[in-house]
């Protein structure tokens, strides 16, 4: 059970035996939600780090899929991120989740990956999420789905746009909030609908985490531009699963 009172975890493994954290608002909840899958970096089997995220989102009404994957496997983390994918539109509708409302969302290299997916649907028969989130990443590298990289796929692919929703913090010491500024207004030139916010955090705290040198890896955030800041990427995810989240609006741009 997860430390949220609000919300319901409960742990799955998908094909490849990954790990996969499964957060549903646990009271008045509708028998058919919308469902989140949610990809950390590439930190190598990171899920956890997305906990404090994912509880957010599920307050506010969608369930959320968090599996592990690794950067370091022989593939990149391909078959993992895609077995994941498999297993989300597999078992959304016996988890209580609307097979028609599934949003794909990435943080830094796992947002690419979710851009690829979108734009290049012929990878997963054609299917189309009802819409992308991507946070703090940058999209002129090769997406781990795809081995392509997603500007250079926006010129070229055929698919039916999808609406893209983009988060960068403006004090990214990782990856500068130009790259998403970029690719935001490469979608818009295609025709793509976008909505790009630039909260006053950093790399880890659009995600609610910050990083621990000592640990080298992410842990809950405790810094208010953090909160602030996460609890806006967790208003745009819910936004993206047309909910209105019902918590009060955090600052932004």
């Amino acid at each position: 059970m997860t430390s949220d009172p609000g919300v319901t975890h409960n742990l799955a493994h998908g094909v490849n035996g990954k790990a996969i954290d499964v957060y549903r608002p646990s009271a008045g909840t509708p028998d058919r939600v919308p469902t989140v899958l949610l990809w950390h970096g590439k930190g190598p089997d990171e899920r956890d780090v997305l906990q404090p995220l994912a509880e957010t989102v599920a307050r506010m009404g969608p369930q959320v899929l968090v599996p592990d994957w690794r950067s370091d496997a022989t593939d990149g983390g391909r078959s993992h991120l895609l077995d994941s994918l498999r297993f989300a539109r597999d078992q959304v509708d016996s988890s209580g989740g609307d097979p028609g409302r599934i949003v794909l969302a990435g943080w830094s290299a796992g947002a690419p990956a979710v851009m690829g997916v979108a734009l290049r649907p012929e990878l997963v028969g054609g299917w189309r999420p009802l819409a992308v989130v991507g946070m703090a990443a940058r999209y002129d590298w090769a997406a781990r789905t795809t081995d392509t990289v997603p500007m250079d796929d926006l010129g070229t692919t055929a698919a039916h746009p999808v609406p893209v929703w983009l988060v960068h913090g403006t004090t990214d010491p990782v990856m500068e909030s130009r790259y998403s500024e970029e690719f935001a207004d490469a979608l818009k030139e295609r025709g793509w609908p976008v909505h790009l916010e630039r909260p006053d955090t950093d790399h880890a705290g659009v995600v609610m985490a910050a990083y621990d040198p000592e640990l080298d890896r992410l842990r809950p955030a405790g810094a208010e531009h953090a909160l602030r800041g996460g609890l806006l990427t967790a208003r745009i995810i819910a936004r993206a699963c047309g909910v209105e989240p019902s918590v009060p609006e955090p600052g932004g741009r």
